[in-house]
């Protein structure tokens, strides 16, 4: 859909051909200035919309060289010279790994996943307005997570994400029996990996019920991945920006990597943009995509081993993972916050991160939508606290908003009030910080942030004819 999508707009999409390597410029060995690649020829011409496509917009950028193609054993190699380079290329990112070799693995976040497809399956929420929703879960030995994702085809996608040195470690102890009827796996179980899956979900009861007696996994549909966090230092230099997992990736938990990479895109072609106006130097532009990049990445990340401190109950050094300035940009209305009055000193520390973990894991309070409307009838909570757009309010303030004419409910005050009214005030306190937790990641959802936030004096310029940056008046 989105190649198809790309074509109709005039971009020259050839599918079935890899990038074998990249070369740079005599005069500046940074820049690259073509690929060679090898193509695939498929055994008939391609379906429509034919590709390229002539387009109003062909005629900004630079002119493409020509392409030079030999013939070998079916394959049609060539070189492409070009004016500007987006790496795209995914978990290879062929920048980074094989040319500026900058990538960094999270210690904190090397995780293994393994999932297959089922059918027959429950669905959860059954008589509620969640009705077939996905469901995720903490498995109860606290090395991961597990989820459960109705597809279009009528399965389901049932997972699970453990931490690896705790998945290795089951790999040296002996095959539990499986924790479904034999009905369950119709077939022949002759992988360990497919066995193992079926006895980790018994760390997930929820998901167990989901399931249910009935349900059947498919056959060959057990898989497997490294799921390990990793990041770097730059993300673009002189005409060439890396965008999407080619350049960073967290997690699937906070499913973020699809925004990621659609920040970054808007953020690559808008700097590749104002470098071709004129809006700043090449170089200012590079390192703005550097910056935007990393300020989201770190906000997400932050959510996410917030996430991961939760399951599995246990405060993990994080320190070594987490890159200073960074985390003050993503994070530069938070710290006076979490410092308070407390001298933490000017660099950041692990105490002041682990206070970072502990509000942001507030944005995954088992909260519902029916409890947020009944608050949002309340004539006594401001509309203020429950607009998730508006700026992050002191935790300790929060705590003493007034509620029902009480303190929201502690130890404090539990004697005063009655079971129904303590309930009542700890879903509110649940609530309010859980919106509070969210204006962490919120902004990052709305496309005009990148005009909103500065970043190195810039903002987007989000501007049909003109895309680019503008600098920022203060």
């Amino acid at each position: 859909m989105l190649l198809n999508h790309a074509r109709s707009t005039g971009v020259s999409v050839y599918e079935q051909t890899k990038v074998e390597s990249i070369s740079f410029s005599s005069v500046n060995s940074e820049m690259p200035i073509s690929v060679s690649w090898a193509h695939t020829p498929p055994p008939c011409p391609p379906s429509p919309p034919a590709s390229p496509t002539d387009s109003k917009f062909s005629g900004f950028f630079p002119p493409n060289f020509p392409i030079n193609r030999t013939h070998d054993s079916g394959l049609i190699h060539g070189v492409t010279k070009f004016a500007y380079l987006i790496d795209a290329t995914g978990r290879a990112g062929i920048m980074s790994t094989q040319y500026l070799k900058n990538r960094h693995f999270n210690a904190s976040l090397k995780n293994i996943a393994v999932w297959g497809y089922w059918r027959n399956v429950g669905k959860y929420g059954s008589g509620s307005s969640r009705y077939g929703a996905p469901w995720f879960e903490a498995l109860t030995d606290e090395s991961g997570w597990a989820w459960f994702i109705p597809l279009h085809n009528g399965t389901t996608s049932v997972g699970v994400v453990m931490n690896e040195k705790a998945y290795n470690s089951k790999l040296q102890s002996p095959l539990p029996p499986s924790p479904f009827p034999s009905m369950t796996t119709p077939f022949r179980i002759d992988s360990s990996m497919t066995m193992r899956y079926l006895t980790s979900l018994a760390s997930a009861p929820g998901l167990m019920d989901l399931i249910t007696s009935s349900g059947i996994l498919e056959q060959g549909s057990v898989k497997s991945a490294n799921d390990f966090s990793y990041s770097a230092p730059s993300y673009a230099g002189p005409r060439y920006r890396i965008v999407g997992d080619a350049g960073a990736f967290i997690d699937p938990f906070f499913s973020s990597g699809v925004h990621l990479a659609m920040t970054s895109a808007l953020s690559a072609a808008a700097t590749i943009c104002a470098s071709i106006r004129g809006h700043c130097p090449e170089n200012i532009a590079s390192q703005w995509h550097t910056r935007r990049i990393s300020t989201s990445y770190t906000r997400f990340q932050v959510v996410v081993l917030s996430a991961y401190k939760q399951i599995r109950s246990q405060s993990d050094d994080i320190l070594s993972d987490i890159d200073e300035d960074n985390y003050d940009r993503a994070f530069s209305f938070l710290r006076p916050l979490i410092q308070g009055a407390s001298d933490m000193g000017a660099r950041l520390s692990e105490t002041e991160l682990q206070k970072s973990l502990d509000f942001c894991v507030n944005l995954f309070n088992p909260t519902s939508p029916e409890q947020h409307e009944r608050l949002l009838r309340r004539v006594d909570i401001t509309k203020e606290l429950l607009d998730v757009s508006g700026p992050v309010v002191d935790p300790y303030t929060l705590g003493g908003t007034p509620c029902n004419g009480h303190k929201c409910c502690d130890q404090s005050n539990k004697v005063s009030m009655n079971p129904s009214e303590c309930e009542e005030e700890l879903e509110t306190k649940m609530i309010l910080n859980k919106i509070n937790a969210r204006r962490v990641v919120h902004a990052e959802y709305a496309i005009n942030n990148l005009e909103l936030e500065p970043l190195a004096g810039y903002v987007v310029k989000l501007e049909k004819g003109d895309l680019g940056l503008k600098v920022v008046s203060f």
